[in-house]
């Protein structure tokens, strides 16, 4: 397989990856605000449940927060052991 080929295999992969980082991130970071904006709009309606809802905020920001993990791991893979390569690979027959 010729060097330029691999290349632009490497170099397209490694843009999608950082795009796709970046989106889970600004996912992320969206969530957080929605999840925080709620939690303050709920104790300024029902201060008494101030304990109960910050259990249940944090909780479900960790459970958010599991996405751009997963994100980094699938985007690990892509880039160390780029499956477009052997794709490639068999295609071309070299």
């Amino acid at each position: 397989m010729d060097a330029t080929v691999v290349s632009e295999i490497v170099s397209s992969t490694a843009l999608v990856v950082g795009i796709v980082l970046a989106a889970a991130a600004f996912g992320s970071a969206l969530g957080w605000g929605l999840i925080c904006s709620k939690f303050i709009e709920g104790i300024a309606r029902q201060p008494e449940m101030r304990a109960q809802l910050t259990g249940q905020m944090l909780f479900t920001g960790g459970l958010m927060e599991a996405f751009p993990m997963i994100v980094l791991g699938i985007s690990m893979w892509f880039i160390f052991a780029n499956p477009f390569l052997d794709a490639a690979r068999t295609a071309i027959g070299s």
